[in-house]
């Protein structure tokens, strides 16, 4: 089974490839030839999954799905949440949006924080969601050099060490992303 992943983040790719049965086979929007850029435009991590894989389904006709994740800070309301990738500014800097994270949290006592991911699936016309949830707290300094975002100031429950400082294998024992792309790949399964 192919599926088109709607997305343009190379690290998203390379992470949920590594988790998928060998059956089922992932292209990004590159190798699928598509070239756009999708917006984000709403409020709920379930809108904007919704609308990536909306509009490669609309183009393509092809099994596809979206993704978006946020990472939702207890202290901050939930914030940055469906901004997370932008919480600093539109140009996406990784550095950027973990210093104003950190900057927002310097007086906090609470830093519990949860990291969530919304899959939409669209297979013959018809959507399917799937949630991921890793709960944890936000340390105060950058440790790491592995993953991207917010990884390096993320510490999973159950760990002492933040994602970035995990190689791959040990971050998907944690990982909302693999939390989500379990339930999918169940779901495709059932259907094979």
């Amino acid at each position: 089974m192919k599926l088109i992943f709607a997305t343009n983040n190379p690290h998203k790719v390379e992470e949920i490839k590594a988790m998928l049965h060998r059956d089922i086979e992932i292209l990004s929007l590159q190798e699928a030839g598509i070239l756009i850029d999708i917006p984000e435009p709403y409020d709920s991590l379930e809108e904007n999954a919704r609308t990536k894989s909306v509009t490669i389904y609309e183009m393509t006709h092809l099994p596809c799905f979206g993704e978006d994740t946020g990472l939702e800070v207890a202290a901050l309301g939930g914030a940055p949440g469906v901004k997370s990738a932008r919480y600093a500014g539109e140009d996406r800097s990784f550095d950027a949006n973990i210093e104003k994270l950190l900057s927002n949290l310097a007086e906090k006592q609470d830093r519990s924080a949860r990291f969530r991911t919304i899959i939409s699936l669209i297979l013959d016309g018809k959507e399917k969601q799937f949630e991921g949830i890793c709960p944890g707290k936000i340390i105060d300094r950058k440790k790491g050099t592995h993953g991207f975002g917010y990884d390096p100031v993320f510490i999973p429950n159950g760990s002492a060490k933040t994602f970035a400082e995990m190689e791959q294998a040990e971050k998907a024992i944690f990982s909302h992303r693999r939390k989500a792309t379990d339930k999918l790949v169940t779901f495709l399964n059932n259907l094979i």
